[in-house]
């Protein structure tokens, strides 16, 4: 087994622009809903702040559902690894006597420490996550408690994921990799200095953030679906390998988006010195 089972000659340079400008239409796309939302929340609330309350609610939800793309890669990272690497075991398993040094030190790390490499992948997932949502791709308006719950988030659209490649038919094991991160979901409430309010609380913002994940996933969805009819992302490996080649376009997509500050230049965000003028203008008013 080698890596090029994992990647498909066929998946030349053209076919990657294309696959790009779809994933980058896709995420367009998203966003737009987003910014009719919290368009028509701001129209709801009314006042004079109407319209900086909408560009900042605008821009901290969209920030919202790249934090949940991010994570849910990071995520995948994990599960994608995992079942690479037990295929790999199982493969060397079944002849362990025609392998290179290297994969018999692999071999012989993944039987007698599997536990603990997993724990490290886990680990490594987590950095990822945070190397990419504070350097690569900073984003600054999300507070500490939208970040925490939109990663919970996560862990539950990859399992939604898994579970959909069980379905149809992928020969993977993926139950130890949902056991994990269901584990990591219930240790989230089940520690300690839990209370049940901060459960409710939790639980409120997995509610609120919802049709963000199902956007999400509409999106992986349709990519994946059009990557393996096309033939881009091979059927012959796991799916879950394709899936996580979907999700590293579409990071390249947001990472495009977030750079160039597409949608503050297109909406054209007022600058903060002005809103507190007109602040200042309303106090007076008022005064």
């Amino acid at each position: 087994m080698t890596i090029q089972s994992y990647i498909n000659p066929e998946f030349d340079w053209t076919r990657k622009l294309i696959f790009f400008l779809l994933a980058f239409g896709g995420i367009l796309l998203c966003d737009l809903l987003v910014i009719w939302r919290s368009a028509s929340v701001a129209n709801r609330q009314g006042g004079p702040d109407r319209k900086a309350f909408f560009f900042d609610r605008a821009e901290n939800r969209v920030q919202c559902f790249y934090e949940m793309m991010i994570s849910g890669t990071s995520v995948l990272f994990f599960s994608c690894a995992y079942v690479v690497c037990n295929h790999l075991y199982s493969l060397i398993e079944a002849d362990p006597y025609s392998v290179s040094e290297g994969l018999s030190f692999f071999y012989k790390a993944w039987g007698d420490g599997k536990d603990f490499i997993l724990l490290f992948l886990i680990c490594l997932s987590c950095l990822l996550n945070t190397f990419l949502d504070r350097l690569i791709i900073p984003l600054k308006t999300i507070t500490k408690e939208e970040r925490a719950s939109i990663r919970l988030l996560a862990m539950f659209y990859v399992i939604l994921i898994l579970v959909v490649l069980n379905i149809i038919g992928d020969e993977s094991e993926y139950g130890p990799v949902m056991m994990y991160y269901l584990g990591l979901m219930i240790g989230r409430f089940v520690y300690f200095d839990a209370s049940f309010t901060d459960f409710l609380a939790a639980m409120k913002n997995a509610i609120m953030n919802l049709p963000m994940l199902l956007m999400g996933l509409a999106l992986v969805a349709a990519l994946s679906c059009f990557g393996f009819h096309a033939e881009y992302l091979l059927e012959r490996n796991y799916f879950i390998v394709g899936v996580f080649y979907t999700h590293l376009f579409i990071l390249l997509a947001i990472f495009i988006i977030h750079l160039t500050r597409f949608w503050p230049l297109v909406l054209r965000k007022p600058r903060k010195q002005q809103s507190r003028r007109n602040e200042q203008d309303i106090q007076e008013e008022d005064g």
